[in-house]
């Protein structure tokens, strides 16, 4: 397949810097969007010509998107609507399947009360969403007023800037004092203490990442049987793979999902790119493929 666009991810900046790799030669980056332009044995020709976004490009094995082809399984491609950029296709990968798996995990509906922890994070800008799209109520914490406004954009309905406001009453306030339903944790390392303060009991959390090692408060887990559930989006089985994958392109085509596009790199300066990720730069960071 034909890429013409790569999305880098955080994923992709620590394990350029933090993992040893199986590999003498690495190719970076797990999600992309291109054209099929080759199939193999099995595969039916109607596919040649076909947009595409894809997933695990780059998971256990050297060869990633950060190139002008790639070769995949079939599975691997997915359509892109017709209305979406290739930029919009690259982004959709780790960040959107991520986010709709975590927000089926947390069983969020009608009624729902929602933490998304980090609402200006690509993740959490597709959590907002799909969760909004259910008829959840969403709170997200914050760092920011431009990232309170991206997180605002994407559908919260409360913002709460973790550095100067107290997130416990402030979700308290919110809440009636009942608490949150569940919570989406980008980073379990920084935010575990929190959780008994905010979370009411029998909630769930839903931990799709973490920046170390993680201290938990056992005993209020314990006492208010708190579910904690932890997945790598990389490690899906079939069976949840094919549902995220069905639930993010049913979201895209009834326009309930929409990928906030940050700064765009063309494929020479992709060390640029990385580097916008570390900054923490709002939106997806984008690798254009000429």
């Amino acid at each position: 397949m034909r890429l013409y666009a790569s999305g880098v991810n955080p994923s992709d900046v620590k394990s350029r810097g933090h993992r040893k790799s199986p590999f003498p030669l690495i190719i970076p980056h797990s999600d992309g969007a291109g054209e099929i332009e080759s199939i193999g044995p099995g595969v039916a020709k109607s596919r040649l010509g076909e947009r595409v976004w894809i997933w695990n490009g780059q998971w256990q094995r050297p060869f990633g998107t950060a190139a002008e082809f790639i070769a995949l399984p079939a599975a691997q491609a997915v359509p892109l609507p017709a209305a979406l950029s290739f930029e919009e296709g690259a982004a959709l990968g780790i960040p959107a399947l991520t986010a709709y798996h975590a927000v089926e995990l947390a069983g969020v509906g009608q009624g729902t009360t929602l933490l998304v922890s980090g609402g200006a994070g690509a993740v959490s800008q597709f959590a907002i969403q799909f969760a909004k799209a259910r008829g959840a109520t969403v709170i997200s914490t914050i760092s920011s007023p431009d990232k309170a406004m991206a997180a605002r954009e994407a559908g919260a309905d409360h913002c709460i800037d973790y550095k100067r406001e107290n997130v416990g009453d402030r979700i308290a306030d919110i809440t009636g004092r009942r608490g949150v339903d569940a919570i989406t944790e980008m980073d379990l390392s920084a935010n575990a203490g929190l959780i008994p303060a905010v979370l009411q009991p029998k909630g769930k959390v839903i931990v799709y990442g973490t920046g170390a090692e993680a201290t938990i408060p056992a005993f209020a887990f314990l006492a208010n049987s708190i579910q904690l559930n932890f997945f790598l989006i990389y490690q899906l089985d079939a069976q949840q793979r094919e549902r995220a994958v069905a639930g993010v392109t049913r979201a895209l085509a009834q326009g309930e999902a929409v990928a906030r596009i940050g700064p765009t790199f063309p494929l020479s300066e992709t060390a640029a790119a990385h580097e916008a990720v570390e900054g923490g730069t709002i939106g997806n960071v984008i690798v254009k493929i000429e």
